[in-house]
């Protein structure tokens, strides 16, 4: 998926290289999620076509209904096994031909488990006409007098909308959507941050709506938490400001679970982030000054050559002025060749992903990479074993010695360098038990330098923010009050 058009590819426990929704979905249920959860329509139509290679219809007819619908009927009941409630996101726009088979299947699970046990909540848009000054609910009739001509008649009307509606447009869509007034649902533009949906959204009935439609005890949630998060969010004791030095820095979803990770470092710190955005193609001749400024530094996974000197002079501004950095997957990796070419003095060191003919490949493919020739879901994927050493900062962060992580990557840290960078003062902070790979390195003499070889950002959540980052944002605090 290209970061210009889908953001950031999340990868879950398993391997699995997801949309950046499934994110959203960890981010606030909690919930470890695989790839048994993330339905596409190329594994739909590979599935139907391996079968049928395989004989399983037996000569049939292969078509769209029944063979495909049932096809994702199939994954779907999978998926809510050994589970209470299971909630399925059908994408895109109402319409759509691509939707149009799973739309349908949905019809027909419907059908099959019966109206009691399932609740359809279609989200909408009304938009707003600055010069009618009105919200137009034309869009929201259309979308659903579609889904009526499937055979799906939504429950719940979700609306998102940049003003608030009145209650004589919430009867006018009630009449025209044949959805009860109480169950239009308004979800209007958020103030600060997406963490404040649940409280306005339980504001608008919405828990009320689905527990009652479920047949479910309607118990009411403790919100303490959620409202100490937004609290937090919206008046911090503090403030901080993290550069973010990427070559997709312009968009926003391209680093999307790192943004919501300093957030949620931030919440655990009672600290306000200001996000300073840098392109790391504008540093290739050098840092401006007024970078030093920064309270943190952090450089986000990638892949290429484009920017990555950039990310190396942003490595070395963090490194000789004290400030705080966090590098994550090639953020380590640009971390280490910084390292050797300015503390050992190795000329050239590079990574063999950028420079197959350097002297010294501090950072080369990894062995089981080499003569790889299909590069579909072929990298380092998934969670893995990291054993943390003691006395570091990660293992003052983590508060324990064993922790797992996910990665995703084809290059790794040279064990051949390892003795020369741990004795100039790199040390090495985190390695796989398994294979002995480094994960985690630091600068000893550093107030808080550290660099790692996995996804942290995919692992933490608001309400528990993962260590590393809560880590880095306290430190970008302290070096903010020593400045003053």
């Amino acid at each position: 998926m290209s970061p210009f058009q889908h953001g950031e590819v999340y990868v879950l426990n398993d391997g699995a290289e997801t949309d950046l929704d499934l994110g959203h979905y960890e981010r606030f249920t909690s919930c470890d999620l695989s790839r048994f959860n993330n339905l596409t329509s190329g594994q739909i139509y590979e599935s139907v076509i391996q079968k049928e290679r395989r004989g399983d219809y037996l000569g049939k007819t292969v078509q769209v209904i029944p063979h495909v619908t049932n096809e994702i009927k199939e994954r779907i009941y999978a998926a809510g096994e050994d589970v209470d409630i299971l909630i399925t996101e059908i994408g895109g726009t109402i319409g759509d031909i691509e939707g149009l088979p799973f739309l349908e299947a949905m019809r027909q699970f419907s059908l099959e488990i019966g109206q009691e046990n399932r609740l359809f909540v279609h989200v909408t848009l009304l938009p707003y006409l600055k010069a009618a000054g009105e919200l137009k609910s034309k869009p929201s009739q259309m979308s659903v007098a579609k889904l009526r001509e499937i055979g799906i008649q939504p429950d719940i009307l979700i609306c998102r909308t940049e003003e608030a509606i009145p209650g004589e447009l919430r009867q006018k869509l009630s009449l025209f959507c044949n959805v009860p007034q109480a169950a239009v649902v308004e979800e209007q533009d958020v103030e600060s941050s997406i963490y404040e949906l649940p409280l306005m959204l339980q504001r608008e009935n919405l828990d009320t709506l689905v527990v009652k439609g479920l047949h479910l005890p309607d118990e009411r949630p403790n919100m303490g938490e959620w409202q100490d998060v937004v609290r937090r969010l919206k008046y911090p004791a503090s403030r901080v400001r993290i550069g973010v030095v990427g070559k997709y820095i312009e968009l926003q979803d391209a680093y999307k679970s790192v943004y919501e990770s300093l957030t949620h470092g931030g919440i655990a710190n009672d600290c306000g982030i200001e996000v300073v955005r840098v392109d790391s193609e504008t540093l290739q001749d050098g840092v401006p000054e007024e970078y030093q400024d920064l309270d943190g530094i952090l450089v986000p996974g990638g892949f290429g050559d484009r920017g990555v000197e950039g990310k190396i002079e942003a490595v070395r501004l963090a490194r000789e002025y004290g400030i705080p950095y966090f590098g994550l997957c090639l953020g380590m990796q640009v971390a280490v060749i910084e390292f050797a070419r300015n503390v050992l003095k190795l000329e050239g060191a590079n990574s063999t992903e950028f420079d197959v003919r350097t002297e010294h490949p501090v950072i080369d493919l990894m062995e089981e990479q080499r003569g790889m020739t299909i590069k579909g879901a072929s990298m380092r994927l998934g969670a893995y074993e990291c054993e943390v050493a003691e006395g570091t900062h990660s293992a003052k962060a983590y508060g324990k010695s064993l922790v797992r992580e996910r990665h995703r990557h084809r290059f790794e840290y040279n064990n051949s360098y390892r003795d020369q960078l741990v004795e100039a003062g790199l040390r090495v902070a985190g390695r796989n038990p398994e294979r002995d790979l480094v994960e985690i390195v630091e600068v000893a003499d550093h107030p808080w330098f550290v660099g790692v070889q996995f996804h942290p950002e995919f692992q933490s959540k608001p309400n528990s923010a993962h260590p590393l980052f809560a880590s880095f944002v306290q430190a970008a605090m302290a070096r903010k009050k020593a400045k003053k």
